[in-house]
């Protein structure tokens, strides 16, 4: 990996030394995505989880550029002033009216990021848009907000790589890999200018595909015979799919994440990929399996503790015979599957109830959704049970300490010498307080359209509203977890970590990384031969089910069948015993190493080869 000298100072923002060797030697590699420093979905977790071993092949030779947002790069960010290999360009580009911070990526391996800020360009927009139209043939609405942030960072990066280029003059192989196509828009005119660069272009989804699956059950029958020039104007977002056609014929290299979404890029995009590149992630393993086992009850306990004010001031069950399901991800019902999930949800429901099961389940819908702001009712009996704690904790203290002192005398306590009687009537009072007679509510927040929402319609559709009789409880959370939340108060991974089971029963789903990382955490999970999870999974891992991965079978299946399955696995993992699940944990932990990234690196040092070769055809060594 690549050092660090010691920095001097230009103002109060020190310079970055970057190492000798990297300078000297070896192409340079840059990826461009919006999402670097911007924790917003999957593609953030692969830039974020591969920096490191991308960061240790290529030692300051790498760079990630993206969009400037100041409130993520705050977080995120350590802005520095460039050294020699950047230096002269963005010097370049400041004095040309851009607006260009440098720095580090404040993630494993510290890699040195370039943002962008476009929106400081949008007085150039006009010129921009008539610009694209010449330089590609796209043309597009002017009220399309998205593809004007698109268009302007796309030239804006595409200046930065003239000018990298020209000052190399040919002297340097640099390579650049866009990822999808909101921050492709640079892919086209860079091959336009016939600038000396190596390009790859990843799509993780694409755009048309996400749009047909989100509107049709039956997106994958059809495939072969959608017209994706009608399909795409259809539903007005044709200039949006030339872009990422543009950039995926246009491309040195074109890959994708999943044998599924090459077979869909075919179709809709006009080109097969060449290489697929699963994703990764940073897989920490333990010296001890008991050490993770202990992670999982100690994440389990601050759920218990969600449960405990959630549920409790209603009624109660027991938590050593509850077992918690979840599903997260973007809110998109039919392609994420959670109509199947709450399908089978009821139907689990009423297996357990008609069995006479103990087992209660509960059941978290996690995704990020239009609300209006959090239920007061269900804070305060967050905030009572807090309260509650507190007074319990104050009143066993004094009783320790009441005990001891009579102990201490040789002498044996009577019950009203340990427990006063103010500390009675205070416990009195917190349980009267809590006490209520609603039941507990199936969403945590006020929501927007609260009526045609079409998670709470189908939870309302099949009655799942936390009857004290039910054997299934829901909780439909429409935000994401992370330790600031005041319902959890814990991270997202803390939080699958404490789960039983991941349900992601999706539709569509090109990569799947949810259950990647509950695999990585050691968690079961359930995901379908439709997500490019499952179907890596099918092909790499021999008795996938026994190590704990679950793969249903969603293609060339109808929905009623996915329920079927589902239900069937929901119903033998509430049958397992303790102990059947503590192995199937330790199993699908073992099973995690196949995700590393050194593992499935590998894959992109092949694609970018494979991209040197076509643009540096005679100096490219073999």
């Amino acid at each position: 990996m690549a050092t660090k000298r010691t920095t001097k100072g230009i103002g109060h923002i020190p310079v970055d030394d970057e190492s000798l060797v990297d300078i000297e030697s070896g192409p340079l590699l840059f990826e461009v995505a919006w999402e670097v420093c911007r924790r917003v979905g999957g593609i953030y977790t692969v830039l974020r989880s591969k920096a490191a071993i991308t960061q240790e092949l290529y030692g300051d030779r790498y760079c990630l550029i993206g969009p400037y947002a100041p409130g993520s790069a705050a977080m995120e960010f350590e802005e520095l002033e460039p050294g020699e290999i950047l230096g002269p360009t963005i010097e370049n580009l400041r004095a040309a009216g851009t607006q260009v911070h440098y720095g580090r990526w404040l993630v494993t391996g510290n890699p040195r990021v370039l943002l962008i800020d476009f929106y400081a360009a949008f007085p150039r927009l006009n010129e921009f848009r008539a610009r694209y139209w010449q330089d590609c043939g796209i043309h597009y609405p002017d009220e399309d907000s998205e593809t004007n942030d698109s268009i302007a960072f796309g030239y804006l990066v595409a200046e930065f790589f003239e000018d990298l280029c020209n000052r190399y003059g040919g002297r340097r192989q640099i390579i650049a890999h866009f990822h999808e196509w909101l921050a492709a828009a640079a892919l086209p005119i860079v091959r336009r200018r016939e600038l000396p660069l190596a390009t790859v272009f990843t799509t993780h989804a694409t755009l048309l595909g996400r749009y047909l699956c989100a509107s049709t059950t039956d997106f994958y029958e059809r495939l072969p015979w959608i017209n994706p020039d009608a399909e795409a104007g259809e539903r007005q977002i044709y200039h949006r799919y030339c872009i990422e056609r543009a950039a995926s014929t246009g491309s040195h290299v074109f890959t994708t994440v999943s044998d599924i979404t090459a077979l869909e890029a075919d179709h809709l995009l006009k080109r097969r990929p060449e290489k697929v590149l699963p994703n990764g992630l940073r897989v920490e393993k333990f010296a001890a399996l008991h050490e993770f086992q202990n992670m999982h009850r100690q994440s389990k306990e601050r759920i218990n503790q969600f449960v405990q004010g959630h549920f409790f001031g209603t009624y109660s069950f027991d938590l050593d015979k509850t077992i918690y399901l979840f599903t997260s991800g973007r809110y998109e019902y039919h392609n994420k599957g959670i109509d199947v999930f709450i399908e089978a949800l009821s139907r689990l429901n009423h297996h357990l109830m008609h069995a006479g099961s103990e087992t209660t389940v509960v059941a978290f819908i996690v995704t990020a959704a239009a609300t209006r702001h959090l239920n007061v009712e269900v804070l305060q009996a967050h905030t009572m049970l807090q309260e509650l704690r507190s007074s319990c904790d104050e009143i066993g203290n004094n009783f320790r300490h009441r005990l001891f002192e009579i102990a201490a005398r040789g002498e044996l306590p009577e019950s009203e010498d340990l427990i006063k009687p103010e500390e009675m009537v205070v416990l009195k009072r917190l349980l009267h307080t809590r006490a209520k007679t609603e039941l507990p509510p199936i969403v945590t927040h006020h929501m927007y359209d609260e009526h045609s929402d079409p998670v709470l319609n189908h939870l309302r559709h099949r009655q799942l509203f936390n009857n004290a009789h039910d054997r299934v409880k829901v909780v439909f959370h429409p935000e994401f977890i992370n330790r600031t939340n005041p319902l959890f108060r814990m991270d997202y991974p803390e939080f699958v970590r404490g789960c039983h089971l991941g349900v992601f029963p999706s539709y569509y789903e090109p990569w799947g990384y949810t259950p990647a990382e509950c695999a990585v955490l050691g968690i079961p999970s359930v995901c379908t031969d439709l997500s490019g999870f499952g179907a890596f999974i099918q092909a790499n891992v021999l008795d996938h089910e026994e190590n704990g991965i679950y793969v249903l079978k969603r293609r060339h299946v109808d929905t009623g069948a996915a329920i079927d399955q589902l239900t069937d696995v929901l119903i033998r993992f509430a049958q397992m015993t303790r102990r059947q699940r503590i192995q199937m944990r330790n199993r699908v932990e073992r099973l995690s190493e196949c995700l590393d990234w050194t593992e499935l690196h590998p894959a992109y040092e092949e694609a970018r080869e494979l991209a040197l070769q076509r643009a540096y055809p005679v100096t490219t060594q073999a």
